[in-house]
């Protein structure tokens, strides 16, 4: 059975040319890349020249990038940072649909003295600039706000929010796991002071990520270890993956305009389908300003995970947009936070495409979908053999 893999915005698929370029340093480059010697010394060099890499697919300056494990790490350290050098800041902005990596901490921190705000979105999970700016106090150390959301793809303001924040003089982060490689980022268009990416949503192996410090922004490191990133990150890197993650950014900013009209294209394809074809769908989120391989679909009176059991039979991947399990049954925080309907939220489902998706791939999708809807609201008491929506008779 073929797999048609539409989950990426979980992970992805290691390009080819990724894993090429790793080979070696499993096997005969295996020197430390901080030794002194020779054959250490030039994996050191092949870490600086993926680090030019990344830098370029950001718009950066190669010293500003760190690497780290991943997005959660880089997402982490840049909250633990902005408190630690601002040690009588105890306030943090964030919005209600952040990815776990920052709202968790948030909840941790919470305890132990720091005031966290939530910003509202509107249905369509937008978010008004207006309460961030009300929000600001001269007590708030650090805005983070996400540049693309994981469920939706909607996509924030961010380099306006950081324009407010800085107005006040506050530090701002943003996280761009699922932004990058997939929208132009330059900063040296903006004022955004720090910035997350994750190998592993383009492209690249699990395992490594990126922090963006804007040079000149006081940083206090998470890992204390060696001199490594310039003492800015204890440990021995990474190195099949650092170089790893570098190709991948080169591949990523030679995909802009794939990710951006092929990959687009598809994604619209499917989603007009399968709203012309499914009755009462919807699509959850801005359709005007979202990343282009992202579409969460809504189908009424229904639960996500048993759609997910049926396209698995047929080798379909995707994502709930729902958290719901056997102990829960409350939607995912980010559908809840735009007023979804409690009807429409537990029936979401999350497809996410990449430039390896195909044409042939969608039609197979958008040709299986109609009967997996349509089986599993036969069994719905909420939905008659006519196909009409009980609670709207």
């Amino acid at each position: 059975m073929k797999t048609v893999y539409l989950d990426n915005n979980a992970t992805t698929k290691v390009a080819p040319e990724v894993i090429e370029v790793m080979m070696p340093y499993f096997s005969e480059l295996y020197g430390n890349p901080s030794s002194m010697h020779t054959f250490g010394g030039q994996v050191g060099r092949k870490i600086q020249a993926a680090r030019e890499q990344a830098a370029e697919l950001l718009g950066a300056n190669p010293e500003e990038i760190i690497f780290t494990s991943c997005g959660t790490e880089s997402d982490n350290t840049a909250i633990r940072s902005a408190l630690t050098t601002q040690p009588d800041k105890k306030h943090i902005i964030i919005s209600r649909v952040e990815h776990p990596a920052i709202r968790a901490l948030c909840a941790h921190l919470a305890p132990q003295g720091y005031r966290i705000t939530e910003l509202p979105v509107d249905k369509n999970g937008v978010l008004d600039l207006e309460n961030l700016d009300k929000a600001l106090t001269p007590d708030t150390a650090i805005v983070s706000l996400m540049w693309g959301n994981n469920e939706t793809g909607v996509i924030f303001p961010v380099e306006e929010a950081a324009h407010l924040a800085h107005e006040k003089g506050v530090l701002f982060h943003t996280d761009a796991v699922q932004a990058a490689g997939k929208i132009p980022i330059n900063m040296k268009n903006n004022v955004i002071d720090m910035l997350s990416i994750s190998g592993h949503k383009l492209h690249a192996p699990k395992g490594i990520g990126v922090l963006y410090v804007r040079r000149g922004t006081k940083f206090a490191p998470f890992l204390i270890g060696g001199h490594q990133e310039k003492e800015r990150r204890g440990g021995t890197e990474n190195t099949a993956g650092i170089i790893g993650l570098g190709k991948a950014c080169e591949l990523a900013a030679g995909n802009l305009k794939k990710e951006n009209e092929g990959v687009r294209r598809l994604r619209d394809k499917l989603e007009r389908e399968l709203l012309a074809r499914i009755p009462q769908s919807r699509v959850n989120g801005d359709t005007a300003n979202r990343l282009p391989n992202t579409t969460n679909i809504s189908f009424e009176y229904i639960e996500g995970e048993a759609i997910l059991l049926l396209m698995n039979e047929l080798g379909i991947c995707a994502s709930s947009g729902s958290a719901c399990t056997s102990g829960s049954l409350q939607p995912s925080h980010v559908l809840r936070a735009m007023g979804v309907p409690f009807t429409m939220a537990h029936g979401s489902v999350r497809f996410s495409l990449s430039v390896y998706n195909t044409e042939d791939e969608i039609d197979f999708v958008i040709d299986k979908m109609p009967a997996i809807i349509a089986r599993l609201r036969a069994m719905s008491p909420f939905w008659n053999q006519e196909g009409q929506s009980c609670a709207a008779q």
